[in-house]
């Protein structure tokens, strides 16, 4: 592979442009390439007609050299993939015998007698190298058009792109000189901070080359990606580390884990590390802290179990809220919030009680409690016991509600573990929002 060389992924199918299947296809090349150090640029996405295939055909040879194709391999008419690439490079389609027999042979296991439609799948562009499929009845190709550009295809069915890349087209890339230094990336996680601020935060380090550093946000949850080309873990971790640790010293608790970690693994984690447990008492959540925290196998290990306290009379009953502070302040006030976090503490017998009440909507919104005030309750171990107001936008929708002021909790959880216990962090952030005390 020569130097400014790079690939193109095109996904062919217009179930895509339709919205109605998730391009997943995509994301996993995309995350297989950088792992190989194949540069990636540019990704396209055409539904099924020969004359707009080609029009991404012509694009994309201008612009990369290996051209990777999803979908539109089967034995319907709509699938043109083939087709239309061979006509592109101005080849014909030949068949190949011992693919048509492979395919009947799968068909016979299935006691089921393919159709000539099947027999479309046997035929490839001229020069074009078979890529098997051992799941499926659809073969796809690698093909070295000319000194310039490779083409290689996969069926649109995820396990048998998956399948078909790992055990014929990686051995086939680094063969043929494709792979360069791997990749290695390493994603840092944040929470209680708007992507902006922390860009700030990081504004100079956004600059640098070998690591890239770059922010991107989903659903509260603000990542920064730190990538480094390196020969070896080893080499890569002496570039990631030193940038990882600076990102962390400068964003303090807003910082909550990094790779596959979760606000609600993260906190087990710390419950598990100090020997603490945890129960909950949910009103508008409706149990969905709950179903967080026990996402993780072995989290029985610090979690015992909760209350969803969503009518009134539950919340005397089951957690001791008082009948008169309910009437004077409503149930969803900080001192509602707190009563719930210490009787769930206490009936429970935890060392942590965590609550939340709120209004998620998009009914029951006033003008003094407006639709998403949420408010979460924490009772420490200490006795502390301490309330934290959420706002969420009502516009956003009761899902993006409930969703983000779960987050929250967890996050709040999280943060007050860690100024209680000094020992857990290097230096104490208090938790952002409006922290109601005592």
């Amino acid at each position: 592979m020569g130097i400014g060389q790079s690939a193109e992924i095109i996904a062919v199918g217009s179930e895509l442009l339709l919205g109605e299947i998730l391009n997943s296809n995509a994301q996993f090349l995309a995350h297989e390439l950088a792992a190989l150090g194949i540069p990636h640029h540019f990704q396209s996405v055409v539904g099924d007609n020969q004359s707009r295939i080609h029009s991404v055909l012509e694009t994309a040879i201008a612009r990369a050299n290996l051209l990777i194709f999803t979908g539109g391999l089967g034995p319907t008419p709509d699938d043109l993939t083939l087709a239309a690439i061979a006509e592109f490079f101005n080849v014909p389609l030949v068949e190949h015998p011992d693919i048509w027999a492979d395919i009947q042979a799968k068909f016979a296991q299935r006691q089921i007698i393919p159709s000539e439609n099947n027999r479309k799948q046997a035929f490839l562009p001229e020069g074009a190298q078979p890529l098997p499929n051992p799941i499926g009845s659809a073969p796809g190709i690698l093909w070295a058009v000319s000194d310039s550009i490779t083409v290689i295809t996969f069926p649109g069915v995820p396990r048998e792109l998956r399948r078909m890349w790992e055990e014929t087209a990686v051995p086939y890339l680094r063969q043929q000189g494709w792979c360069q230094g791997p990749l290695y990336r390493r994603i840092l996680r944040f929470w209680g901070i708007t992507e902006s601020a922390l860009a700030e935060k990081v504004q100079d380090l956004l600059y640098l080359s070998n690591p890239t550093v770059a922010p991107y946000a989903s659903r509260g949850v603000i990542r920064l990606r730190l990538a480094a080309q390196a020969n070896s873990p080893a080499e890569a971790e002496a570039i990631i580390g030193p940038v990882e640790q600076e990102i962390r010293q400068r964003c303090g608790l807003d910082y909550f884990g990094r790779d596959d970690q979760t606000l609600a693994t993260v906190v087990g984690d710390l419950l598990r590390s100090q020997g603490q447990t945890l129960s909950v008492a949910e009103s508008c959540s409706g149990g969905g802290i709950g179903y967080r925290l026990t996402s993780t196998s072995g989290s029985s290990d610090y979690f015992l179990g909760g209350v969803i306290a969503y009518h009134n009379a539950i919340k005397i009953h089951q957690l001791g809220v008082s009948p008169v502070t309910l009437a004077q302040e409503g149930a969803v006030s900080a001192e509602v919030a707190k009563q719930m976090a210490q009787g769930i503490q206490q009936r429970f017998q935890t060392d942590w009680g965590v609550s939340m009440t709120g209004i998620a909507g998009p009914t029951g919104g006033t003008a003094t409690k407006p639709v998403g005030l949420i408010y979460i309750g924490i009772a420490a171990p200490s006795g502390q016991v301490s309330t934290y107001e959420f706002r969420g936008s009502a516009q956003r929708g009761r899902e993006w509600i409930r969703d983000i002021s779960i987050s929250s909790a967890l996050d709040y959880l999280r943060r007050t573990m860690m100024i209680q216990s000094p020992e857990l962090i290097q230096r104490e952030i208090l938790p952002g929002g409006r922290n109601n005390g005592n």
